[in-house]
């Protein structure tokens, strides 16, 4: 088995994320050619590379990602940093020959999205993106279903992601809630993800309408490093500069029509993600939060045709690579080391396995119009 240098850059919580799943590739896919060894970890906040190097094994730790661009060592890069950060660090680690792993959204707007992909097809190496819920097992048994039309013909989907995590009112203004670090708010955070599994399960968007609104103006500056959702009781407070909701009319090539909600301050909400999806003759739900279920309703009596739930199995997705029967219970950690794997195997056969660059790029339009449509108040085609 070949050792492949891989460092991360940007050491929050993703980047932790990131580096378990690095860890446990061997444990899950033990016939995967490559294996991870953990080079280098770069954060800038003082003493935090230091302690993922000492608590994961990285060789080395640094609080400049330049220094992992020029290290030989390094083969491929996770980049979790900062949103605003990711087409300078992207493009700078493609240059420098690293394949690439990369936190959705990708940038600021498309064109970052779309200068990262043109890196990374330049180079020649791999590039991957961190849309994980379509690797969920019971998501991509979801698209088999509807692609084999077991469901009829799509006629309409409705996709949510509301969390809680930005309700509080004493969370601190940190660089996701101003436009020139952040970019957007929950369009970049949150929608970016249903507009991915828009994709993924029904095809290409052709037109939509979006409103956005800013439910939580203010918010107080932080006075230290931040890590997640701090709250600080700091005195001095400064405005939120992006939105915190998000509502799209979406009309799909196929002629479906879509509703995508996404909304960070709702109260009561913790990671409530999921889609329903409805056709001629069926229906299928998935619910974030019961990951490992789908809820289908299948059949010929189209009225109070009944439903019922199903459990992913080692036939469904990589169900197999965690767990050895149905029912028993995958997790979000799960998901990222699928994502690594299809990143290593891309890596090793030299071609793209799992969410790429170019999905991301199609993913960043989609945003950047329904932040048009909201600004505009018209339908916006793609």
């Amino acid at each position: 088995m070949e050792e492949l240098g891989v460092a991360v850059v940007g050491f929050g919580w993703m980047g932790r994320v990131h580096t378990r799943a690095y860890a446990r590739l061997p444990h899950h896919y033990p016939r995967l050619p490559l294996r991870p060894r953990l080079v280098a970890v770069a954060e800038e906040v003082p003493g935090r590379a230091e302690e993922a190097a000492g608590q994961f094994g990285f060789a080395t730790a640094t609080r400049d990602w330049r220094d992992v661009a020029a290290d030989p060592r390094v083969r491929a890069v996770s980049v979790t940093a900062p949103n605003f950060l990711h087409r300078r660090i992207g493009v700078a680690m493609a240059e420098a020959g690293k394949h690439l792993w990369i936190e959705k959204p990708v940038g600021l707007s498309a064109g970052d999205a779309r200068a990262v992909a043109d890196a990374v097809a330049r180079a020649g190496v791999q590039g991957a993106v961190g849309f994980n819920y379509r690797n969920a097992p019971a998501v991509e048994k979801a698209r088999d279903l509807i692609a084999a039309g077991g469901i009829g013909a799509v006629t309409h989907v409705r996709i949510r992601l509301f969390s809680d995590y930005a309700a509080h009112p004493e969370t601190a203004l940190t660089w996701r809630y101003e436009r020139e670090r952040g970019g957007s708010g929950v369009l970049g955070d949150l929608a970016s993800h249903g507009a991915d599994l828009a994709r993924f399960l029904l095809g290409d968007i052709t037109a939509l309408t979006a409103d956005t609104a800013v439910f939580v103006p203010e918010r107080a500056r932080p006075t230290g490093a931040t890590a997640g959702d701090t709250r600080t009781g700091g005195a001095e407070r400064g405005p939120v500069e992006n939105e915190d909701y998000v509502g799209c009319l979406l009309r799909f090539a196929s002629g479906a029509r879509g509703v995508l909600e996404a909304c960070r301050v709702s109260v009561g909400e913790q990671n409530a993600y999921g889609f329903e999806v409805h056709g001629t003759s069926g229906a299928v739900f998935w619910d974030f939060r019961r990951m490992n279920e789908l809820v289908v309703s299948r059949g010929t009596s189209f009225q109070d045709q009944p439903v019922s739930t199903v459990y992913v199995g080692p036939g469904d997705g990589e169900f197999a690579a965690f767990q050895p029967g149905a029912a028993n219970a995958m997790g979000y950690d799960d998901l990222k080391v699928i994502e690594a794997h299809r990143f290593l195997r891309s890596i090793a056969e030299g071609r793209p396995y799992g969410a790429t660059l170019a999905d991301a790029v199609r993913g960043a339009v989609v945003l950047d119009a329904m932040a048009e449509s909201a600004a505009s108040g018209n339908w916006v085609h793609l």
